[in-house]
C-alpha cells in the first residue's frame, strides 16, 4: 500500500474529490495583502545604474580620444579657432548687397548646376544658341581670318559649287561568304524641336496674330 493510500478521504489533507486541499485566499480586502518581491526591483536599478554609469565612461573615454587626435592633426585651439557664442551677435541685419552678391555667385557656380525645372528650358536655351550659329556669321578662328558663315548660304554654295569629290577608295574584293556593308540614309538629320519650343512657337505665333487682329 502507498503512502497516499493510509489517508481517508474524510482526513485532513484531503478534500471531497481525493487531492490535496489548496490554501483558501482571503480576497475581502479588495487588493493584494502580501508584500512585493522588492528584491528583483533593487537588482534591476542596481544593474541599470552600473549600465549607465560604464557607458558613461566609455563615452567620455572615447570623447577624450577623439579630440586628442583633432587636436594632433589640426593643432590645439587657438584665438581664431575657438567657439564664439552667436547668441551675443544678435540678430544681424539683412544686406542687400550680400543678397545681390549671393545672387551673383550662385548664377555664377560653376556646371553642372541643379535644374530649376524638368530640363525644358536647358534644351530650349541650346536650340537657341545653335540657332544663334547657324542664321548667323560667328568667327572661327579670328587670327586665321575663318569665319562660319549662316546654314542658308552654305547651302546657296554647295548648290552652286556642288560638294567636292572624294577621291576614289579601292577596295578588294569580298571574300567568301562576306557581303558589300551598306548604309542606310538616317531618317533624321539628328535636330528637332521639343514639345516644349513647339508649344512656346505656337504660343509666340497665337500673339502675333492676336496684336495684328488689334491694330
Amino acid at each position: 500500500m502507498s503512502m497516499h493510500d493510509k489517508h481517508g478521504p474524510n482526513e485532513p489533507g484531503h478534500n471531497e474529490h481525493g487531492g490535496p486541499d489548496r490554501e483558501k485566499i482571503d480576497a475581502s480586502p479588495g487588493y493584494e495583502p502580501s508584500d512585493v518581491g522588492v528584491t528583483g526591483i533593487v537588482v534591476f536599478l542596481t544593474a541599470l545604474f552600473i549600465f549607465v554609469a560604464v557607458a558613461g565612461v566609455l563615452c567620455y573615454g572615447i570623447g577624450k580620444v577623439i579630440n586628442a587626435r583633432m587636436n594632433k592633426e589640426d593643432g590645439p585651439n587657438s584665438k581664431w579657432t575657438k567657439t564664439v557664442d552667436v547668441r551675443q551677435l544678435g540678430n544681424m541685419p539683412s544686406s542687400p548687397e550680400l543678397q545681390n552678391k549671393m545672387a551673383e555667385i550662385t548664377q555664377a557656380f560653376p556646371t553642372p548646376r541643379i535644374q530649376t525645372d524638368d530640363g525644358n528650358q536647358d534644351v530650349a536655351d541650346l536650340h537657341a544658341r545653335e540657332d544663334l550659329l547657324l542664321s548667323n556669321y560667328t568667327w572661327a578662328d579670328e587670327s586665321k581670318g575663318t569665319v562660319r558663315i549662316p546654314i542658308d548660304r552654305a547651302m546657296e554654295l554647295i548648290a552652286q559649287r556642288g560638294l567636292p569629290v572624294a577621291p576614289a577608295v579601292t577596295t578588294q574584293a569580298p571574300m567568301a561568304g562576306d557581303s558589300t556593308p551598306t548604309v542606310d540614309m538616317p531618317l533624321t538629320n539628328g535636330f528637332a524641336r521639343t514639345a516644349f519650343e513647339q508649344e512656346e512657337a505656337a504660343q509666340e505665333e497665337t500673339t502675333k496674330t492676336e496684336q495684328a487682329a488689334q491694330k
